[in-house]
Order: structure tokens, then C-alpha cells, then sequence
């Protein structure tokens, strides 16, 4: 059945692909009339900086809109959520004990078949992503309680609501790609193999800069002494910010390949995961970029909007 949850992945992929072309069209476009439809698909896809006049329509409309400064709610509850996979999952594999047995049925129905083994490397991978996945919460919660300076931007409640749903389904996920003989009980030895250190590497390196870009953004708010000053937009300078609008992006994609290569590179649930991410986050750098463009004459020409030289 892990087809199932690979299908589910790419399937939420592949609407956020069609979400990116029809943006990518209606730029192509721009000044003609939308529609009310239109203007409807704008309004769902829009966050923060890039929502502009579009966060200006009708009071029910406002009603569905939250402070975008409430994306400190997905972190929370990825720390929470995905900490408690990972207490579960290491008494598993270390302790000898079992995971709960409502996660064994939803894992059965969802991820593997139980008569499923573990081969080789394959339970330690899913504990060290699961672990990976974790950490890479608990700094973007720091980061947006002790680095950030959230403006007055809004999100949708639906794009809130889906960022909730994502951080428990993402960790559910790399519970679901341990082989049955864990989640029963069996204890097993601690394989390290090649592609857990350069899958960790990798992951280190992509943190790192996106950790210095999330600093830059911050920085542009606030003096030399750490004090705010200004909730406006400016650009950005340094790091990847030379090369493209939005590293902090590319690197989050980094992130979820460096999760890729430590399952082992043949994982194919986690693969399509990559694509959501791909295309989830190309769309919101398109939306980033058009902003910069469009507010600011001095732009840099050559800058991408989301990978290095290509797009």
C-alpha cells in the first residue's frame, strides 16, 4: 500500500504544478481583466508581501485572512507532532518496545504491508529523517520567535490550515517507511552507511544558508543593535540572495533532497514529497519575485527566482 501514500503526494504535486503554470499565465496577462475566479485563485495563493491589492476585497473575504506572523503554528506543532513520532520510533528501535497500535493500523493502511522487512540501512534512515525533520522545526520555530519581524501580512485560513495538516503529514510519512519488524518490537542493530553522511552534510550545508538568508531578511527591519525600525520590504543583498530572489526557498527544497539521498535515494513516497516542495515553494518564489520586480526599478536583472541560473 506504500503506493497509495506515494500516489497521495504526488497527486497534492501536481495541483500545486497546475497552481504555479496558471500563475505563470496570468502574469503573462497582467492589466487584462480576471474575473471574479481569478481574482478568487489570487486571493487563495497569496501570503504576506505578495498579496498586495488583492488582501483589499470584500469584509467576507477579509474574514477568511489570519496574521501571516501565525506560521509560528506549523513549527509548533511539527515540534510537537514530529517529537512525538521520534520518542515513539527510538523506543522502537533502541528499547525494544512497539509503537502505539492505532499508528501500526493507519501505518498498515497507509504505508507499508506487514510482512514488510527491514533491509539493511532502511530503519535507521527513517529515524535520522524523522530526526532531520525535527530539528529543521525546532530552528524554524526559533527563528520565528527570536529572528523574524513579521509584518502586518496575512495568509488565507485555508493556506493555515493546510500548513498545519502538511507538518503532521510529512512526519506521519517517514513513520510510514519503517519496516514492519520496527514498529512491531524487534530490535535491531544501528547500520551507518554512506548516503546517512552525505545526506547529513547536505542538510547541514542547506540549514546553514538558509539560516543566513532568514537573518538577512531580518536585518533589513532592524538596526545594528537588534532594534526594530521598520515593518517595510527592501532588498536583499548577500549570501544566495545574489544569485536569486528567494534562497530560503531553494534551500528548503535542499533540505527535503538531503532527506531523499539519506533514505537512501530510492525511496519513492519521499520523492514525491520532494516535488510538492519543488513546485510548493517555485510557486511562492514566482509570487516573491514578481513583487521585487514590480516595486523596485533597481532590481538586479540577472537574479532568478528560485534555483540558481535556471529559474
Amino acid at each position: 500500500m506504500a503506493a497509495v501514500l506515494a500516489a497521495a503526494w504526488a497527486l497534492l504535486a501536481a495541483a500545486f504544478l497546475a497552481a504555479l503554470l496558471l500563475l505563470l499565465l496570468l502574469l503573462r496577462r497582467a492589466g487584462q481583466p480576471g474575473g471574479f475566479v481569478s481574482g478568487l485563485f489570487q486571493d487563495l495563493i497569496r501570503y504576506g508581501k505578495t498579496k498586495g491589492g488583492w488582501g483589499q476585497g470584500p469584509a467576507w473575504l477579509r474574514l477568511l485572512q489570519v496574521p501571516k506572523r501565525w506560521f509560528t503554528h506549523f513549527y509548533v506543532v511539527s515540534v510537537l507532532w514530529n517529537g512525538f513520532l521520534l520518542i515513539w520510533l527510538f523506543r522502537a528501535e533502541f528499547l525494544g518496545g512497539s509503537l502505539p497500535s492505532w499508528i501500526q493500523h493507519v501505518h498498515h493502511a497507509l504505508g507499508r504491508d506487514s510482512q514488510s522487512e527491514d533491509t539493511g540501512c532502511e530503519h535507521f534512515s527513517a529515524l535520522l529523517v524523522l530526526l532531520l525533520l525535527w530539528l529543521h522545526s525546532c530552528r524554524r520555530l526559533a527563528e520565528c520567535l527570536w529572528t523574524s519581524v513579521f509584518s502586518s501580512g496575512v495568509i488565507h485560513i485555508v493556506q493555515y490550515c493546510f500548513g498545519l495538516a502538511y507538518y503532521i503529514a510529512v512526519g506521519s510519512t517517514v513513520l510510514c517507511q519503517v519496516p514492519a519488524d520496527v514498529r512491531n518490537g524487534k530490535e535491531l542493530s544501528v547500520q551507518i552507511c554512506w548516503y546517512h553522511i552525505v545526506g547529513v552534510m547536505m542538510y547541514v550545508w542547506a540549514s546553514l544558508h538558509q539560516h543566513r538568508c532568514l537573518v538577512i531578511l531580518a536585518n533589513l527591519r532592524k538596526s545594528k543593535s537588534g532594534k526594530v525600525l521598520s515593518l517595510g520590504h527592501s532588498v536583499p543583498f548577500g549570501d544566495w540572495f545574489e544569485r536569486v530572489s528567494c534562497p530560503h526557498y531553494f534551500a528548503e527544497l535542499l533540505i527535503y533532497v538531503s532527506m531523499a539521498i539519506t533514505l537512501g535515494f530510492h525511496n519513492l513516497t519521499w520523492w514525491c514529497v520532494v516535488m510538492y516542495v519543488l513546485f510548493n515553494q517555485a510557486l511562492a518564489a514566482v509570487l516573491s519575485h514578481e513583487f521585487y520586480q514590480k516595486n523596485f526599478s533597481s532590481y538586479p536583472k540577472h537574479r532568478r527566482a528560485f534555483i540558481p541560473f535556471v529559474f
